[in-house]
């Protein structure tokens, strides 16, 4: 009997459905506030005692830290990213990777 009355009482009531300012969005910025513009910042070139090379080092390409800044774990990534991109004239992929990340 209860199970009856719930869905006569679900069944009249009208149904509403939210519009667009009603709903929560995680890609819509709050209101007031300013998106702020990543900036890539260049690290020095980095020297490669093996080969004598002085090699550039590539722009953070999405840095995660606060402020946008370049995290350990994204500068990590980028230094596997150049060794494969230098191949030989990296020299040791290794010291190379680990010169990288304590620049």
């Amino acid at each position: 009997m209860a199970l009856l009355a719930l869905t006569l009482v679900v069944s009249v009531m009208p149904a509403r459905a939210q519009s667009d300012d009603e709903r929560y969005s995680i890609m819509r910025p709050e209101k007031g506030t300013q998106t702020p513009q990543p900036r890539a910042q260049m690290p020095p070139p980095l020297y490669v005692p093996q080969t004598g090379q002085m090699l550039p080092n590539l722009p953070a390409v999405a840095p995660s830290g606060p402020g946008g800044r370049e995290t350990t774990q994204d500068r990590a990534a980028r230094c596997a990213h150049q060794v494969g991109v230098y191949g030989q004239a990296a020299g040791d992929r290794n010291s190379y990777i680990g010169s990288c990340i304590n620049q």
